[in-house]
């Protein structure tokens, strides 16, 4: 039953005509140029990085499984950046928040919780790899096939966008309350929420069950590919051989890192400790810095990616040469 105070949605239309005002960093006026222009250029960076790693291993002839995954991780960086960070910087350049309709939002949280989602499930698949690799290398050319790969990668992708379709319907089914202020940049999960005009628990077991299966699910398959592989370097008596074992896992573990500590603490606590003010400083973490982290963990931390990135300078150096050898050619002529 609806609650007093409660928006009235008894015809197909108001939900296509509503709108949120997203507040953003009103309550920084001040600060907003020095944000608005810092943010810009994380934001840049960001691309820039990830479509680099992108088109690097796309052009490369011969890819490894752990470089086709991390072409994966770099698409959904890219996408993920490009569904939050302008909508972000829209709020910073406008004084009193930016607004956003019912459609929109619903639409945002989707992509947000599915990219999410699909980062987790990939990562889960990346520990996989590197078990493999590890305490199986003999095999691992058979088990980690092109096919198995494509299919991995699909099944992630897909498993993600439904269990959030799932999530972002069961959200905007819920009665929300006349005032429309989302104090966050984006249609955050728990901003959303914090609106909702009920006092029953099934939104917070909504939350928990997606939180279940998109978080909690694919850390343990992590977790159980990370003791496997620590029994197996137990059982390497060379200290060099196990510390370049350990060495291919580092990228990976740092990145799982960075991803787990700030989804958890946004998502996987109850809904009266929600502190507007606290999520937006850690999801300014994990939409901004973090994406920026990521490439330059990949590039700095695994040969394969530094091997990829200077064969493509390389063909780059080696085009603009000819490009000008082309033009001495024809000036001459």
């Amino acid at each position: 039953m609806p609650c007093e105070g409660c928006m009235e949605r008894d015809n197909v239309s108001t939900g296509a005509t509503m709108e949120f005002l997203l507040l953003g960093f009103s309550e920084l006026l001040r600060l907003r140029v020095l944000l608005f222009l810092f943010f810009l250029i994380v934001h840049l960076v960001t691309l820039a990085g990830n479509m680099m790693i992108f088109m690097a291993v796309v052009m490369e002839p011969s890819r490894p499984p752990m470089l086709f995954f991390l072409c994966q991780l770099s698409a959904i960086e890219l996408c993920y950046t490009l569904v939050i960070v302008p909508k972000a910087l829209l709020s910073l350049a406008v004084a009193e928040g930016s607004t956003i309709s019912f459609l929109g939002c619903a639409v945002q949280m989707h992509f947000f919780v599915a990219l999410g989602g699909a980062e987790c499930f990939l990562l889960a698949a990346m520990s996989y790899d590197r078990f493999v690799a590890i305490c199986q290398p003999l095999r691992y050319a058979a088990v980690m096939s092109e096919g198995l790969c494509l299919r991995l990668a699909l099944l992630c992708g897909l498993a993600a966008f439904a269990l959030a379709l799932g999530l972002t319907v069961a959200v905007f089914r819920l009665p929300f309350c006349r005032s429309r202020r989302i104090n966050h940049f984006f249609c955050d999960v728990p901003a959303v929420l914090h609106l909702a005009c009920t006092h029953s628990y099934a939104p917070e077991l909504t939350l928990l069950a997606a939180c279940l299966l998109l978080l909690l699910l694919p850390f343990f398959l992590i977790l159980a590919s990370y003791l496997c592989i620590a029994v197996a370097l137990l059982g390497v008596t060379s200290p060099v051989g196990r510390g370049k074992a350990f060495s291919t896992c580092i990228s990976h573990l740092a990145i799982t890192l960075l991803h787990y500590g700030c989804a958890t603490f946004i998502y996987i606590r109850p809904k009266s400790s929600y502190s507007p003010a606290r999520d937006k400083a850690v999801s300014l973490v994990y939409t901004n810095i973090t994406p920026l982290m990521y490439p330059l963990i990949y590039s700095l931390r695994n040969k394969e990616i530094r091997g990829v990135l200077r064969k493509m300078l390389r063909r780059k150096k080696t085009a603009q040469v000819n490009r000008d050898t082309i033009r001495v050619v024809m000036c001459v002529w």
